[in-house]
């Protein structure tokens, strides 16, 4: 497991940090995205929309209420709230899983009502608003793939890594 922590100044970090991850992704990848309300989960998700080419007139909002949008770009990206759910067999019922373990890039926030279903190999954010704009974001690599994924955005311009633990 690796891990590293990137502060994103303002929301042009965000959207650069999102818009990277979204070029990077692969298919069958799986992002959990987690963060109290107004952490910056569905901007990123937005931005991670563009690195996909999802286009414009696909606007990316919070599936709240709907529990899952999916967009097209140049993968499938399956965007999921699990806020609503009391846990895995709810998950299980909604036959959520064809979508994790799918063709696509799933983005799940509210990640811990998984359980047993959450996915071994994934990127794991920790999103912490540190002032109106700025984010404190914790990476965690779950997997070989991901592991280089993260280790490369060490040496990108548009936001600042603060820590490495491997």
């Amino acid at each position: 497991m690796t891990s590293i922590l990137l502060l994103l100044k303002d929301l042009e970090a965000s959207t650069a940090f999102g818009l990277h991850l979204g070029k990077v992704a692969g298919p069958g990848d799986v992002i959990t995205l987690d963060g109290s309300l107004g952490a910056g989960k569905t901007t990123i998700t937005q931005a991670i929309g563009q690195g996909l080419a999802v286009p414009p007139d696909q606007y990316i909002t919070s599936p709240t209420y709907s529990l899952l949008h999916e967009y097209l770009g140049r993968l499938p990206l399956y965007h999921m709230d699990l806020y609503r759910l009391a846990g895995e067999e709810e998950i299980e019922e909604l036959g959520f899983e064809d979508y994790i373990y799918g063709n696509g890039l799933t983005v799940i926030e509210w990640p811990d009502r998984l359980g047993s279903l959450m996915p071994a190999d994934r990127l794991h954010i920790e999103l912490t608003s540190t002032s109106e704009t700025a984010r404190r974001a914790q990476l965690t690599a779950h997997g070989e793939g991901w592991r280089q994924r993260v280790l490369a955005l060490l040496n990108h311009n548009d936001w600042a890594p603060e820590k490495l633990t491997d």
